[in-house]
């Protein structure tokens, strides 16, 4: 049982500091490497004298630098807010207006943008000189270890906030209940924007493991992914169950050429029959495991294997048993079907809400008055069966596309502020999986711009004032045009009869 997540690492580092961290596409770093990087951070970040428990935000890729600042920020008692390098500007502005971060650590180059009192801090400011950090600074108990931003239905992302203890709920279950190799490799293919990261980063750093990064910029190059992925050895394969359909187009995505691969873990989205049963032809030996957790309870909060009994007994597949420290509940007056309704979790790696956001924070968590642990009202829908638990669908306008959670209304915000646009909704198109393939957005038009364009040249100027202020994983792929929308009782679109007639 890990106990301080910080110290754990360290501890590793001192006891083996040749084993290596870290594997960036062949480029190696030890946990001596990762002590004097993040000691060296710490020492940067304490001289900066922020405001006590500021947070910190990190511009970069999924490089070992990236990690070394993660750590950096927490030794020197600062949570940190990873974003992506590949995120529009505008979101690195927003999340710094809504933090009050007063520092940036740019791994990558930052864009071009005014935020005046913030100080920028590079790696190459960093000196790798031997330091004394005194642990009683480090982030403990209830202070926020990371903050990740996800998206917002009013056009600002919510911070969610994770704290030490949260992220040790998690880690314990992960290291404890899914019978890991020794010492296991995790292959790192999620962004450190994205919570799902964080199901690699930790277990295995905390197990004297390996990460090996697959960065971003790969994945999104097939040419470029299919020739690398043989290449890098893990035990431990860890990402959304679209990302490893899309790996099903390589052939070398066999247990030939990946014979140690022992473990799958999946996050993020529902994971289709069809997929687990090409992975067991593709990997006959290797464990499966289903997920499920919303980023506001750390990750994930239940697990089931996958094995040939369950998937004969369902053809939609359970998300799994509920973690021994946490507590599930169906709230039915939220449902349709009986025994079905909105799934509340409570348990102490819950969140305790959205940073510098108290109104979002009271509509999705509450303390119930006979548990010391926060609840939260994830927005999903489900049901349980036999001790496992079952996903239905959203609640809400959320979706998960790719393994990112959307907020429908968050595009509808910025699509209807377009000035070629009438009114818009973005509308997803799910597959026979239940799982969404596709967004689109349905627009009605303004009159003026029907008479100087053309639909193509409309769609075109509507995407790219949209990657202005959306990640590009939000960006509608097509633009349905329509003479009308249908309108609700109040007048107001009916974004349910918008989304039903775009999946007839």
């Amino acid at each position: 049982m890990i106990k301080d997540i910080i110290k754990k690492i360290d501890e590793i580092a001192l006891a083996n500091p040749d084993r290596i961290a870290y594997d960036y596409l062949g480029q190696t770093n030890t946990y001596g490497d990762l002590k004097q990087r993040s000691d060296a951070w710490a020492n940067k970040i304490n001289q900066l004298n922020l405001s006590p428990a500021s947070p910190v935000m990190i511009w970069g890729g999924q490089t070992f630098e990236m990690v070394a600042s993660f750590l950096g920020c927490v030794k020197a008692g600062h949570a940190y807010i990873p974003i992506a390098s590949y995120s529009n500007a505008e979101r690195l502005v927003m999340i710094q207006e809504i933090a009050q971060s007063e520092a940036v650590l740019a791994i990558d180059q930052l864009p071009k943008i005014a935020m005046p009192k913030v100080q920028v801090v590079k790696p190459n400011q960093v000196e790798n000189t031997d330091v004394e950090l005194d642990s009683a600074n480090f982030v403990h108990g209830d202070d926020n270890f990371y903050i990740i931003f996800t998206s917002g239905t009013s056009g600002k992302p919510k911070g969610v906030q994770i704290s030490h203890n949260n992220l040790l709920s998690f880690v314990n279950w992960i290291i404890t209940d899914f019978a890991l190799p020794k010492n296991p490799s995790f292959l790192a293919q999620a962004p450190y924007s994205f919570d799902l990261s964080v199901m690699s980063l930790y277990p295995a750093l905390v197990t004297a493991g390996k990460l090996v990064a697959l960065p971003h910029e790969v994945t999104e190059n097939f040419a470029q992914l299919f020739a690398t992925l043989p290449k890098l050895q893990f035990n431990v394969w860890v990402s959304t169950p679209s990302f490893a359909q899309m790996c099903f187009l390589d052939k070398t995505f066999t247990a030939e050429y990946h014979p140690n691969l022992s473990h799958f873990m999946f996050c993020g989205e529902e994971l289709p029959h069809n997929e687990v049963t090409q992975l067991k032809q593709k990997f006959p030996q290797s464990k499966i495991f289903n997920t499920y957790g919303p980023t506001e309870t750390t990750v994930a909060v239940t697990e089931v294997e996958i094995t040939d009994d369950i998937l004969v007994q369902y053809d939609r597949l359970p998300i799994g048993r509920v973690k021994a420290d946490t507590t599930i509940t169906i709230d039915q007056s939220k449902g349709d079907e009986p025994n079905e309704g909105e799934i509340v979790i409570a348990g102490p790696s819950v969140s305790k809400g959205y940073l510098n956001n108290p109104a979002k924070t009271s509509a999705a968590f509450f303390k119930a008055s006979d548990s010391q642990y926060p609840s939260h009202r994830s927005g999903d829908e489900g049901f349980f069966e036999n001790g496992l638990l079952f996903y239905r669908g959203r609640i809400d306008f959320q979706i998960k596309f790719n393994g990112y959670r959307i907020e429908l209304e968050e595009i509808n915000h910025y699509l209807n502020k377009n000035k070629l646009v009438d009114v818009g909704v973005a509308a997803p198109i799910y597959n026979q999986d239940h799982t969404v393939k596709q967004i689109v957005a349905v627009i009605k038009l303004k009159a003026s711009a029907k008479k100087k364009f053309t639909e193509a040249e409309i769609t075109k100027q509507i995407r790219a004032s949209l990657t202005k202020d959306i990640m590009p994983y939000m960006i509608p792929q097509r633009c349905l045009y329509r003479e009308q929308l249908p309108i609700s009782q109040n007048g107001k679109v009916d974004i349910k009869t918008v989304i039903k007639e775009v999946n007839e």
